[in-house]
């Protein structure tokens, strides 16, 4: 089967679950010296399947993700949670709703590359099965299991989650 037909064997099979929102930092441009602070548009959403996200038409890698909120003074101890928070308020001035998940930093990924022998991020042919690599120090896993345990894990999340 070709990585493009698992993809749509997956759309289908998610045509319920619940999909999070894509978005694209943009820097406002300065006018007369004075400019608005960044905010992360909306860009589409899709389906959060561990290191990919599957969208309608495409499937793209995951980048950082973050969930939309008001931005709030607070006394941070680490430099990586006060940018972290900048990015949280820029998604909401963007338009996310309060709390909602999103997507930054995604790459758009190529199933035909795949199926042609290259590799596309964290995509691969590995002896003539598509594959994806599921973690930057792990090893490759057929393409067909992974979407099927992550659709599941979107489906019916454990107890907790």
């Amino acid at each position: 089967m070709t990585t493009s037909a698992l993809l749509d064997s997956a759309r289908a099979r998610l045509a319920d679950a619940p999909r999070e929102g894509l978005g694209e930092l943009v820097e406002s441009r300065r006018i007369l010296g004075l400019g608005r602070a960044p905010r992360i548009v909306p860009r589409g959403s899709g389906w959060h399947l561990g290191v990919l996200l599957l969208t309608d038409d495409a499937v793209l890698a995951t980048g950082e993700i973050l969930r939309a909120r008001t931005e709030a003074r607070r006394g941070y101890t680490a430099e990586s949670q006060r940018l972290r928070a900048e990015l949280a308020a820029a998604a909401r001035r963007g338009g996310f709703d309060e709390a909602a998940i999103v997507h930054i930093g995604w790459r758009m990924l190529q199933p035909d590359a795949v199926d042609r022998g290259e590799a596309s991020g964290p995509l691969a042919l590995v002896d003539g099965v598509p594959s994806v690599r599921w973690s930057a120090s792990g090893g490759f896993v057929p393409l067909e299991r992974y979407l099927d345990e992550r659709i599941e894990l979107l489906a019916h999340p454990p107890a907790g989650a």
